[in-house]
């Protein structure tokens, strides 16, 4: 509440998409079945189920105690978030992740292809959400 405050003492000063974003997020949100990012189509995996070629394969780069990690999953849902302005939008995936470890991915030596096994889907994770300019 205290940003809504200031940015009503302020009035005309503050920037427009300030005062947008001040108000916080409208009480709906729009899902697509597939989203273009980063020169990439991706789309869910219930939109692929019975076609012979789609992508639902997600790859985000992290990093973990100073190691850089890269995090594999697959998409779930394509979320559009919007503020109570038209410009201000934020596009989510939700995503279902695997276990990085050798359990979960194996990288041929050869080609640097990554293999992922596919029951080894990681359960009870708290963060399912990534920004979609994040995903690659």
């Amino acid at each position: 509440m205290y940003i809504i405050y200031k940015v009503y003492q302020m009035r005309r000063s503050v920037a427009k998409s300030l005062s947008s974003l001040s108000l916080g997020l409208e009480r709906k949100v729009k899902c697509y079945n597939g989203y273009f990012i980063n020169e990439n189509v991706f789309h869910t995996e219930e939109y692929g189920h019975g076609r012979k070629i789609y992508n639902n394969g997600v790859c985000v780069k992290g990093s973990s105690n100073e190691l850089e990690i890269d995090y594999y999953g697959r998409l779930e849902e394509v979320i559009e978030l919007q503020y109570y302005s038209e410009q201000n939008r934020v596009f989510l995936f939700k995503c279902y992740w695997y276990d990085t470890t050798d359990r979960g991915i194996r990288i041929d030596p050869h080609y640097g292809l990554v293999e992922i096994n596919s029951k080894a889907r990681l359960r009870n994770v708290n963060d399912v959400f990534v920004f979609t300019k994040q995903c690659q």
